[in-house]
């Protein structure tokens, strides 16, 4: 990355900003060709020739191998976006790769760093304010919109898109505007499956054995987030008289703890860890459906599908009148033999939907996955935040709103700006350039269009290539992706930016 013109003083003197740069370009060129409905797919190999194909950007991102630090820290923003919003990684880093490029232009040119950050903050500060008074809300779940929502954002697979907004509705958007919960989190795929949305959650768990009900109706649940066998005791212990004796307390303890828990009518019990011979003995016994080793994050949606609250092991030492009120309740649980799964279906807490997405070979699995979780994030999105026109359209019309703020900016400064309106300009022209066209055409096209028509919805049809209206077409994006990757492009361009030294760390012993 050589600026025009520039001596050796000058390239020694902005060696870590051309540098940085250089990573920074890099790794959006990793992502750019993915951009947009005719983006194409990358192929990712690992050393042992594992392949992945994917046309999600924080996929490739990652998994890619880097080792430059600016580099790391961009893909670092870029994972920020999707664990925050759950799409427009490839947004994000396109918009921070050109805030980074044509801020060194400037800088290389005799632009102080101080000035273009300056003017890059008033600029990403202007096109967030646009953005919020451009923000159309979702009225309803039941608007088309957010069909369209899922299908562009789930790149245009209709079955997938159709799954999550059936799951957003039986959810409710009160569920959805909670900020813990995540729709992309309801999302399994599977191998060889149907298609598939239903109220409940899945356990990837079978039971513990074959003797044990494969159904069990109106089901009292026990959570332990332990492992279930007797209290630890040292082997050496057993050869005295008194540790042999303190031996049987504990274990007519832990059978007392294994008959309360079967008196108090529980016929489910989920296991963080594994279960004693003793206890699996008794509860097989009694009927009681049991699943060891569940995952922590599937407990967590258990209870809060069911109302368990999970107990440590020591907690089995309650009154039953107290543990009676750590039990949850479901109207149906039953294993699906062929997959080794439980479903719990009814929970009396929180309702809970799961979509199932069917694939029908074991190479497919991850990318249907992740195009279901994508569409899930942005549905939820528009729900909390809003829509606006996508393709390109809303940051180009971003852009001349930017450009008039450009009067009020004296100095130097305002070449910051003009690398805000470069970055709010490149969605647009990725899209049309992957798109196979003229992107220094169209992306004028475009801007003539809307300033002569007042709209903010004019972009490029990728497949005729004419300039028309999106909210037309029906091609919207989130409101809370866009605001997100122009907030985060922009603080980590200026953190680049204001990098001057590289200097490689001691390792400091001791």
């Amino acid at each position: 990355m050589k600026a025009q013109g520039l001596t050796p003083d000058g390239e020694q003197k902005h060696a870590a900003l051309l540098s940085n740069g250089a990573a920074v370009n890099a790794i959006a060129a990793a992502v750019e060709g993915t951009m947009g409905p005719k983006g194409l797919d990358t192929m990712l190999v690992d050393r042992l020739g594992e392949v992945v194909i994917t046309n999600a950007g924080v996929t490739i991102l990652e998994r890619m191998q880097v080792t430059h630090p600016a580099a790391r820290m961009l893909i670092k923003v870029a994972k920020a976006q999707q664990d925050e919003i759950g799409d427009g990684t490839t947004t994000v880093t396109l918009m921070a790769g050109t805030l980074v490029a044509e801020g060194i232009s400037h800088v290389v040119r005799g632009v102080p760093v101080a000035r273009v950050i300056e003017g890059m903050r008033i600029g990403i500060q202007s096109a967030a304010d646009s953005l919020k008074r451009r923000s159309r809300p979702i009225e309803s779940l039941d608007t088309p919109v957010l069909e369209r929502v899922a299908y562009i954002s789930g790149r245009e697979q209709a079955d997938i898109a159709a799954l999550v907004v059936h799951a957003a509705r039986l959810i409710g958007a009160e569920k959805l505007s909670e900020f813990s919960f995540k729709l992309a989190d309801t999302i399994r795929a599977e191998e060889g499956v149907a298609n598939e949305v239903f109220m409940g959650v899945i356990v990837s768990k079978g039971r513990l054995n074959k003797q044990m009900p494969k159904i069990v109706k109106d089901a009292r649940i026990l959570v332990v987030g332990d492992a279930f066998e007797p209290e630890g005791f040292e082997a050496e212990a057993l050869a005295t008289e008194a540790g042999f004796k303190k031996y049987l307390e504990l274990q007519a303890d832990f059978q007392a703890h294994i008959r309360k828990i079967i008196d108090l009518g529980v016929t489910v019990c989920l296991l963080d860890r594994g279960m004693h011979d003793l206890a699996e003995e008794m509860l097989t016994e009694a009927g009681v459906l049991v699943i060891s080793r569940v995952p922590s994050h599937e407990l967590q949606k258990i209870c809060e599908h069911t109302g368990a609250r999970p107990l440590k092991r020591i907690g089995l030492r309650r009154s039953s009148e107290e543990l009676a009120r750590y039990l949850g309740e479901a109207r149906e649980c039953f294993e699906d033999e062929s997959l080794r799964q439980v479903r719990f279906l009814g929970g009396k807490a929180s309702p809970m939907a799961t979509v199932v997405v069917g694939a029908a070979t074991a190479e497919v699995i991850g990318e249907r996955e992740r195009i279901a979780r994508d569409a899930a994030s942005s549905v939820q999105a528009a729900v909390r935040g809003g829509y606006v026109p996508g393709g390109g359209a809303v940051e180009m019309a971003l852009a001349k709103d930017v450009e008039q703020t450009r009067a009020n900016i004296k100095g130097m400064a305002a070449y910051g700006l003009d690398c805000v309106i470069a970055a709010l300009r490149r969605p647009l022209a990725q899209i049309v350039l992957n798109a196979g066209f003229n992107p220094l055409e169209k992306v004028e096209d475009v801007a003539a269009l809307q300033l002569a028509s007042g709209s903010d919805a004019i972009a490029v049809n990728c497949d005729t290539g004419e300039v028309v209206d999106m909210l037309a077409l029906g091609i919207v994006d989130p409101t809370l992706v866009k605001l997100h990757a122009i907030k985060a492009a922009g603080e980590i361009a200026e953190a680049i930016l204001r990098i001057d030294k590289i200097i490689k760390m001691t390792d400091i012993e001791g």
